[in-house]
């Protein structure tokens, strides 16, 4: 769990630099450049997803606490649906998503963890999904409050925004549900 738990401090630490220390995060730029910035905030990024990939794996062969009954499996599966269709209007230019939260990735993050918490019950998926849940909620807030303050506004959605982003969603849930998951989690979500 120790390793685990390291990864995510590494990873969820580097990616709450904005929430936590926006001023901070403001003046290194300032200091060494974008670029190095980035480089920095990149490669520690990637060592904390190894580390919680590492980790998680670590945790798997730890006995649950709770056993979820099925049907909750399948809300998990639907709501990871809808995560995927967020993640989507993050990327899609033009949608209704997008135009409403201004930050759909991490609703869909939130989404995602939560559908997770609630269809796993071993220490490691509590800890896991746990983080992310935790983290996407308070940086969800920090970034709507951010666009508050500089009256940040997203442009309007439009129908054809909307259907891609839907049609994006949906098949990349599809092809990680059906083929991805089991091949690099070792699980099927949908069996």
């Amino acid at each position: 769990m120790t390793v685990l738990v390291a990864g995510l401090l590494l990873f969820l630490g580097t990616h709450s630099v904005r929430i936590f220390a926006d001023e901070w995060r403001s003046a290194q730029i300032e200091r060494i450049g974008e670029k190095p910035w980035k480089a920095l905030y990149s490669l520690a990024s990637v060592l904390g997803l190894g580390l919680i990939v590492w980790g998680y794996g670590m945790t798997r062969a730890e006995p649950a606490l709770w056993q979820p009954p099925g049907w909750l499996r399948d809300a998990a599966s639907a709501l990871v649906l809808v995560s995927f269709v967020l993640i989507a209007a993050a990327y899609v230019p033009r949608n209704r998503i997008k135009a409403a939260l201004g930050h759909p990735m991490l609703a869909g993050v939130k989404t995602w963890a939560f559908a997770h918490l609630i269809a796993n019950g071993r220490p490691g998926d509590l800890v896991l999904f746990g983080a992310f849940l935790l983290w996407a909620i308070l940086a969800f807030r920090s970034s709507r409050r951010r666009d508050r303050a500089a009256g940040k506004t997203y442009p309007a959605g439009a129908l054809a925004g909307d259907v891609s982003t839907a049609v994006a969603g949906v098949v990349a849930w599809a092809v990680f549900a059906f083929w991805l998951h089991a091949w690099l989690i070792g699980v099927s979500p949908l069996a």
